[in-house]
């Protein structure tokens, strides 16, 4: 493993353990030629996904892309990081196992959206309205109207 801090090709792993969901293997190492110490993460990756974009652009699955966005959505919310990761690695291995090698950009929006619906109201609504493009005012109030109702019938019957 090349060293961030000055790419030497030969790092040592320290410390290999799993998270918590068991789907991570995290690795202290350090590099043999500065002694920086870094962490580096192993995932499975079942099959090769390729995302497929509006106007028929492909591009390869990018988990990050999921992560930066869940994150965004989640910010100053008190969602533990370990609750966004589950949410991730959910979406991935649901997009993993599904069978399909192509998966529309849309397919990939919706799970996002359905997880963080989920796990709460407010990241739910700033994803939305960069997801569904609000442009005005009335869009967004629209929407948060419509997640109100559903938050209110779902307090009801619990």
């Amino acid at each position: 493993m090349r060293c961030p801090f000055c790419a030497h090709e030969d790092s040592q792993v320290k410390d290999s353990r799993p998270t918590e969901d068991g789907a991570t293997i995290r690795r202290r190492r350090q590099c043999e030629g500065c002694g920086a110490r870094f962490t580096t993460f192993e995932r499975i990756q079942l099959r090769e996904i390729t995302v497929v974009k509006s106007e028929d652009r492909k591009e390869p699955f990018d988990r990050s892309k999921i992560d930066l966005s869940v994150s965004l959505a989640c910010r100053k919310r008190g969602i533990a990081q370990e609750q966004m990761d589950q949410l991730v690695s959910g979406i991935q291995r649901q997009l993993e196992t599904s069978g399909e090698t192509e998966i529309p950009s849309k397919r990939v929006g919706e799970m996002v959206m359905d997880g963080l619906k989920a796990l709460d109201s407010v990241a739910y609504i700033r994803f939305a309205s960069v997801y569904k493009d609000f442009t005005e005012a009335k869009d967004f109030e629209a929407f948060a109207g419509s997640v109100s109702d559903i938050v209110a019938k779902d307090t009801d019957q619990a």
